[in-house]
């Protein structure tokens, strides 16, 4: 099942300008503080997602929430913050803050954490790749089990391979399911 629940907001990226965005951002840097209520606020209405598919039949362990770009970001948000019982979280061109709550959260953590699977271009000029790489070397100190697929001169975009990697780790983590017999 694909959602996408972002609504248009304010950006201040742009000038306080309406933008359909998942949350909003003080600059599209990562040496700045995060806009934690706007996250905040959008964890609360995805968490009330993730629990109507618990509420028809569909375990924790077998859903995966991630995104491109800022939805890759709110993914990390949503699953390391609040849902670490989940299959797994997958970020595509997408990094956290240097001073993120993820990382606050997952310093006290002690329970098994989703594995991350994160895709990034070298070429990225709007999220840059030490970014990618940063968060995904945060994590990984932090006990996350994370991979991080390079692309080398792909901008903040998504390619065939690309697509196909996460297919393949998709049926990796959630393999079809056999019948139940009745």
């Amino acid at each position: 099942i694909f959602y996408s629940f972002y609504h248009s907001r304010p950006y201040t990226p742009m000038k306080g300008a309406f933008s359909n965005v998942w949350f909003d951002r003080y600059k599209i840097c990562n040496d700045c503080p995060e806009h934690i209520e706007s996250i905040d606020f959008m964890c609360r209405g995805l968490t009330d997602l993730i629990n109507d598919e618990v509420k028809n039949g569909i375990a924790k362990n077998r859903i995966l929430i991630g995104g491109f770009s800022m939805g890759g970001g709110m993914a990390m948000h949503l699953a390391f913050r609040f849902h670490q019982d989940l299959a797994g979280v997958f970020a595509l061109s997408s990094f956290l803050n240097k001073d993120s709550a993820v990382y606050q959260a997952l310093k006290r953590n002690e329970s098994a954490l989703p594995e991350l699977f994160q895709c990034h271009g070298t070429g990225d000029e709007l999220v840059l790749y030490s970014w990618g790489e940063e968060t995904n070397k945060m994590l990984k100190s932090l006990g996350v089990s994370a991979s991080l697929h390079t692309f080398p001169n792909l901008n903040h975009e998504l390619n065939r391979t690309e697509i196909e990697k996460l297919k393949s780790w998709i049926v990796e983590k959630l393999p079809v399911e056999a019948p139940k017999a009745n």
